[in-house]
């Protein structure tokens, strides 16, 4: 519980490297998360270093191609919180890829089996990244759950090869945010007994 509390988005990191084994940590936390039917849907790729300037140049020209070509149209307003993102990527001296691996086609029409297969995998890649947050809290660590990278989506799966789903900015914070505003429990459940 207390790192549920302690967890927040951190958007400012230190340059200072992290540990492999601390890394190594928080990705048995994100394998050791619950998935639909034990699918396990996941696959991580730690971009650092060359790497990770190789997937920022791959995002950059994914920014620069949806102001002219959008995947995204209706989304345009949120581009200048993606670039917001880039910079805050650039600043972290790690960042974990998390691929679905069973993911379908975003263009691939599909019937219901397969959206609810979609749903239950983003479910148990979310399970995954929330570990994988809250095992970074435990270390030391500062992380930020990363979607703006769909705005690059084409480019990064290409870069990653597969189904990007999400991305973690990981390293030591530079900041001390203070908790964002919650709904009250009464305004979040609603009882049926």
């Amino acid at each position: 519980m207390q790192a549920i509390q302690d967890r927040r988005s951190i958007r400012k990191y230190k340059k200072d490297e992290v540990p492999v084994s601390a890394i190594e940590e928080v990705l048995r936390a994100g394998m050791l998360a619950p998935s639909s039917k034990n699918r396990q849907p996941w696959r991580f790729i730690v971009a650092a270093g060359r790497e990770k300037e190789s997937f920022l140049d791959a995002m950059r020209s994914g920014l620069e191609r949806e102001k002219t070509q959008p995947l995204l149209p209706e989304s345009a307003c949120y581009l200048g919180g993606a670039e917001n993102t880039f910079r805050i990527m650039e600043q972290a001296p790690v960042l974990i890829l998390i691929l679905n691996t069973l993911g379908v086609d975003l263009h691939a029409a599909a019937g219901p089996e397969e959206r609810i297969f979609e749903i239950c995998n983003a479910q148990s890649i979310g399970a995954a990244v929330q570990n994988m947050t809250l095992t970074a809290t435990e270390l030391g660590l500062g992380s930020l759950w990363i979607c703006d990278t769909y705005f690059a989506y084409q480019e990064l799966c290409c870069w990653a090869g597969g189904d990007l789903a999400a991305v973690m900015a990981l390293g030591y914070p530079d900041e001390e945010p203070g908790p964002r505003p919650r709904k009250s429990l009464e305004e979040a459940a609603e009882w049926r007994i």
